[in-house]
């Protein structure tokens, strides 16, 4: 049964309520005080935190094409620019992480902080029993601050969030990925049998379906450890697929779903709404799909023509200019302003659990997984069809053979899975190296970025630890380079 959330008016109108429990009163300042809300309206909080999702999957329709996460989709390229293409050739990005700090992970924070303190604890029940609140809170916390280390690399983390006005030194990612794996396996063994969370539009408060979640993101982060530090994540990813409730299995997706009436797809928005369209499929990725004869292409793009990466302005204007069939992303304009986008699904963790089988870290089936994967990637996308997949499972490029290169399939059916998700797939691709992936021709660098640099607001708001972090991604002797590596990039 798939699972999966949705927004309504409704849950806005109850977020209004809540307004001033979620007040940012300086911009930039990552660290609110929970202490400060007498009465928060935990279930409208909670609604808030997961109301945004998508914007994590793909946001390019509220940054016109230059958002976090669909500057990681440039640089894994599921995506290329139309017009100016300066993020798609590596210019320096300057994206603040205000929004997360201040917003939802604040959010999820008040609903810890008013659960857990015993003069407001019992007045929280009425929102779901306190275990279950604080349980999925954090959950979701890991969620976000995953999204933010991964493109980072240290922040503010431990210290974070307890309003002590934004000032705090960066903990080593080393350091917060081992709390990852503690939260969240202290989450799952949290939840009780009490009232289910008020204003879950994740899961309706099947308790269930958030220990699956968990157990999924517990184990895509232990792969993510695959080159810095293979023994724990393989121990992790173990525990993560031994952890009650297990992880997501055929056809238990998590996803939003959209009701229409002011609540759109993000993609149906920015075709419909946007006055210049900055943003296109891959010919990098359109190709790969082409090449394998993929029947995901009719799902992910709008037409096969994919866009060139990383070539000038010039030549991309002229080459859209010839080319109006470009592919759009999903079915461009034509996308169901209803159609519903994926936050985590089956698919990519049958996959993950075949990398982690041919890695020697399980002893489950390799082929059964990988083969399991790209199936439930088809059935999600609704392009499935028994002899047309018999005949793609087939080909010497896709069919698994028991050999070196089996990593290498695997890996690049991980990235094809993760699309649209610019973070997860560029992840994958930084610490795999699959597929091959190169700079276009007008790039400025003759490398791929490996991380964001801090944003102009950490560095005005908390200068100087923001400037100790920056020294340890020094690359060619300029501090928190682009080029630098996160913790668990290694090669």
């Amino acid at each position: 049964m798939k699972k999966n959330y949705s927004r309504s008016l409704l849950f806005y109108c109850i977020i209004f309520l809540a307004i001033s429990c979620s007040k940012i009163d300086e911009f930039g300042n990552i660290n609110q005080n929970p202490a400060g809300n007498s009465t928060p309206v935990t279930s409208a909080l909670l609604t808030n935190a997961l109301s945004m999702l998508d914007q994590d999957v793909w946001d390019a329709w509220i940054t016109d094409g230059a958002g976090l996460t669909t500057t990681c989709g440039y640089y894994c390229q599921y995506f290329a620019q139309l017009s100016y293409p300066e993020i798609s050739n590596y210019a320096r990005p300057n994206i603040n992480w205000d929004k997360y700090y201040a917003g939802r992970l604040y959010d999820l924070q008040v609903i810890i902080n008013y659960n857990t303190n015993p003069a407001t604890a019992a007045k929280a029940t009425i929102y779901g029993s306190n275990n279950n609140q604080v349980a999925v809170a954090r959950i979701l916390k890991v969620y976000l601050f995953s999204l933010l280390t991964d493109c980072y690399g240290d922040l503010p983390y431990f210290n974070a969030l307890q309003g002590d006005n934004g000032i705090n030194s960066f903990d080593k990612q080393e350091d917060i990925y081992k709390d990852f794996f503690q939260e969240l396996s202290e989450a799952v063994d949290q939840f009780d049998e009490g009232n289910k969370p008020v204003g879950d539009i994740l899961f309706n408060g099947d308790i269930d379906q958030w220990k699956k979640f968990a157990n999924s993101l517990h184990a895509l982060l232990a792969l993510r450890l695959s080159n810095a530090d293979a023994a724990l994540g393989k121990a992790e990813f173990n525990i993560a697929l031994g952890s009650a409730g297990g992880v997501f299995e055929a056809g238990e997706n998590a996803q939003v779903i959209y009701l229409g009436s002011g609540q759109y797809n993000e993609v149906y928005n920015y075709f419909a709404r946007s006055s210049l369209l900055r943003i296109g499929v891959s010919k990098t990725f359109t190709d790969w799909l082409i090449h394998y004869n993929d029947s995901r292409i009719n799902a992910y793009a709008s037409s096969s023509v994919g866009i060139p990466y990383g070539v000038t302005h010039n030549d991309v204007t002229n080459w859209v200019n010839a080319n109006g069939d470009w592919a759009r992303l999903l079915q461009g304009a034509a996308t169901n302003s209803t159609d519903p986008l994926p936050v985590l699904t089956a698919a990519e963790i049958y996959l993950a659990r075949a990398e982690a089988a041919q890695r020697g870290w399980t002893t489950e089936s390799v082929t059964a997984l990988y083969e399991q994967g790209i199936k439930e990637s088809w059935q999600y996308w609704k392009v499935n069809n028994d002899s047309t997949f018999k005949t793609y499972m087939q080909q010497p490029g896709i069919a698994l053979a028991n050999n070196a290169d089996d990593l290498q399939k695997i890996c690049e059916q991980e990235w094809a899975a993760h699309y649209p998700n610019g973070p997860r797939g560029f992840n994958d691709w930084r610490r795999t190296g699959f597929p091959n992936l190169i700079p276009g021709p007008a790039s400025i660098a003759s490398s791929i970025p490996r991380r964001f640099p801090y944003g102009g607001n950490t560095y005005g708001t908390n200068p100087d630890n923001t400037n100790a972090a920056a020294e340890r991604y020094l690359v060619n002797g300029e501090k928190d380079s682009q080029w630098g590596r996160v913790w668990w990039d290694k090669d």
